[in-house]
């Protein structure tokens, strides 16, 4: 299996994080993933700490209610308001936790000559939420996208 993230740039100017993967199947398929909560659930959130979805209203106004279990059972709860919602191509969420997490969230995706791209941008309130949320978030990418390439194959 491949590493499906080809690329992750940090922009503190604009205080966004953008990360772009690749994957070897259509865009209406990789759509599908993000629609589906019980497939979101196989891959939002690393192995260590799995996504459970309670409501997935995903539409231009809608809600994301999750929370991540981790290790030792403790549960995280967060959600998106949604938005804008373009069926196949992208969506925008906000995350809906406040504190120090992103402001907001951009989904964007595109055919490619090899299937398809995500191209992920996240949005921070401050250079300060930058510095403290990006690691743990780069580093949660890098465990749940080859979970979604996984995910994909099968």
């Amino acid at each position: 299996m491949t590493m499906p993230i080809t690329s992750v740039t940090k922009d503190p100017e604009k205080l966004s994080l953008t990360v772009v993967a690749d994957f070897p199947v259509s865009q209406e398929r990789l759509w599908a993933a993000w629609e589906d909560p019980r497939q979101l659930e196989r891959f939002w959130g690393p192995p260590f700490a799995p996504a459970t979805f309670t409501h997935h209203d995903f539409r231009t106004g809608g809600r994301a209610e999750y929370f991540l279990t981790g290790p030792n059972g403790e549960k995280w709860p967060n959600s998106w308001k949604f938005a804008a919602v373009n069926p196949i191509d992208f969506f925008e969420a906000e995350d809906g936790d406040g504190d120090d997490m992103p402001t907001s969230m951009t989904f964007t995706f595109e055919t490619t000559a090899t299937g398809s791209r995500m191209i992920h941008v996240t949005r921070f309130s401050s250079v300060e939420a930058m510095e403290k949320t990006i690691p743990g978030m780069e580093e949660g990418f890098r465990a749940a996208m080859p979970q979604l390439d996984a995910l994909l194959e099968a």
